[in-house]
């Protein structure tokens, strides 16, 4: 994006993925948004920070993400009556991460929609956790609060209620249906009832222990974000990371994308009746989540991408294990994939289900897996390929029907990609040190990392504080742009069908809700 037009100056960002940093008026980020939105850009993240004890007071930061890769804008406002521009008619996503900025800051943008996001009575509603003077000690009792749904009026038209306690294991989450008979004219979510304070957490955190809280973010992603946060680090230190540290970070990457890509065909069989898909599947994954255990010591890899490199290195005694597994994976999955493609009744429920067509998922930043089953062509792997994707040459999966069937076909498609990277990495596995120890890092100093999950891409804003702390860490998991694209993806359809089509995009609460 060319911000000269614009009046602005952009300097370089410590970054994995290429990135510069520029500061600008509110006149000049509405501007900024505009020009990105025009050339194909997205919003990735938006927060704010308290700078009020540095004498600077208040910094909305806003991230941006166009061919050329990312662009973090910085709008300063002086303590007093600060408020911010509304993004969110340039994109749309911005309004939950504008709500979510006030409940947990104070600080509004200038918006119609001010209803709460995290907040649910759950502390003072004068009290802002963000905040350098917030207390983050303090015991309160919780309130009550009465949240506004859009509702929908007319004749026939009904309300169904569901969650935010679900039946099973799954996370809270909020839901009203406004019907008529079973089809789904609208449909709200309220989110955020896991807030966890994870951004507090790591204010009382060192830069290198970091790692395993952001490793804990959202569980199913605990590579994705462990290597994000160490890019962060590792950006604003300077350091490099030895090769064959890179390459297993590859190779745990693409370990955690099969084993979810697996365990959600499975279940996406199930939603459709057809439970034999379950049991296959989920027999699968457990043979995978067994491997990770026996080659790394975690079933789902967790506290193993340390900043500087990885915790443990990879056994030659493994190897073969790994190799053996691809090939029984590649061909058990053709096998089941066929099947699936056969079924007629799984492809009824399949097929012109929760779609998303690509004019919409570009127009609401749909990214990720689900966003290259309605033809965004975004991968980072691919458009902005760090160490050892610079070298692997990812093949892109991007389908144009964005239905249930398109997303399942995706999994299916990225399982193949991933299973032929995981024997490449494994050819050309450096030799060599796994990590390498984290140079001093100097106060203030502000870095990026940015990895594509399995889910899609997750980013990371670390902020140095004083002796080796995080000043202020921000994640941000692409749930936030896709989870307002299911509200439009349920439209048209029948409620039995609203499991299928979560499922079919299977968002993140924990990594959401923070």
């Amino acid at each position: 994006m060319n911000l000269s037009p614009l009046g602005l100056t952009a300097a370089a960002l410590p970054s994995a993925v290429p990135a510069r940093r520029a500061s600008a008026s509110s006149g000049q980020l509405l501007a900024a948004c505009r020009v990105a939105w025009e050339q194909d850009g997205r919003l990735v993240a938006l927060w704010l920070a308290d700078e009020r004890d540095r004498d600077r007071g208040w910094c909305l930061r806003v991230v941006l993400q166009d061919a050329d890769g990312l662009t973090l804008i910085e709008h300063a406002m002086p303590d007093g009556d600060v408020h911010y521009p509304d993004l969110s008619p340039i994109f749309p996503s911005a309004n939950r991460m504008q709500r979510a900025a006030f409940d947990l800051t104070g600080i509004p943008a200038d918006g119609d929609d001010q209803r709460p996001w995290l907040w649910m009575a759950s502390w003072p509603i004068d009290q802002f956790p963000l905040r350098r003077d917030f207390s983050a000690q303090d015991k309160w009792q919780p309130g009550e609060e009465e949240y506004a749904f859009v509702r929908v009026e007319g004749d026939g038209v009904h309300e169904i209620p569901v969650g935010p306690v679900h039946a099973g294991i799954i996370e809270p989450g909020q839901f009203r249906f406004q019907v008529v008979g079973e089809k789904v004219l609208r449909l709200e979510e309220r989110l955020g009832w896991v807030h966890k304070g994870i951004e507090k957490r790591f204010e009382t955190m060192t830069i290198a222990d970091g790692h395993r809280l952001a490793g804990r973010i959202s569980g199913d992603s605990t590579v994705a974000w462990a290597w994000a946060y160490a890019q962060a680090a590792e950006a604003i230190a300077g350091a490099d990371v030895p090769p064959r540290a890179a390459w297993l970070r590859a190779l745990l990457l693409e370990r955690e994308r099969i084993a979810n890509h697996l365990g959600d065909l499975g279940y996406l069989g199930n939603d459709a009746g057809f439970a034999f898909g379950l049991a296959q599947f989920s027999r699968l994954k457990e043979d995978v989540l067994r491997t990770n255990l026996s080659a790394f010591g975690h079933r789902l890899l967790m506290d193993l991408v340390v900043p500087g490199g990885v915790a443990r290195d990879l056994d030659p005694a493994h190897v073969e294990r790994i190799r053996d597994e691809c090939a029984s994976l590649e061909r058990e999955v053709r096998v089941i994939r066929d099947i699936y493609n056969d079924h007629a009744g799984v492809q009824d429920r399949f097929r012109n289900c929760g779609r998303v067509p690509p004019a919409l998922a570009r127009r609401l930043g749909l990214t990720g897996l689900a966003g290259r089953a309605s033809g965004q062509a975004r991968d980072l792997r691919c458009d902005h390929p760090v160490p050892p994707y610079d070298t692997l040459e990812v093949r892109r999966v991007v389908l144009g029907d964005g239905d249930v069937a398109a997303r399942v076909a995706v999994r299916f498609e990225e399982i193949g990609e991933s299973l032929r990277l995981v024997r490449a990495i494994l050819d050309s596995l450096p030799s060599g040190a796994v990590a390498a120890p984290l140079p001093e890092i100097s106060e203030n100093r502000l870095g990026l990392g940015m990895i594509e999950g399995w889910r899609g891409p997750v980013l990371v804003a670390l902020t140095s504080g004083e002796n080796g702390g995080i000043r202020r860490c921000h994640p941000q998991d692409p749930s936030w742009a896709n989870w307002p694209v299911l509200e439009h993806a349920i439209i048209d359809n029948i409620v039995p069908d609203f499991p299928l089509i979560n499922k079919s995009f299977n968002l993140s609460y924990s990594g959401h809700d923070l």
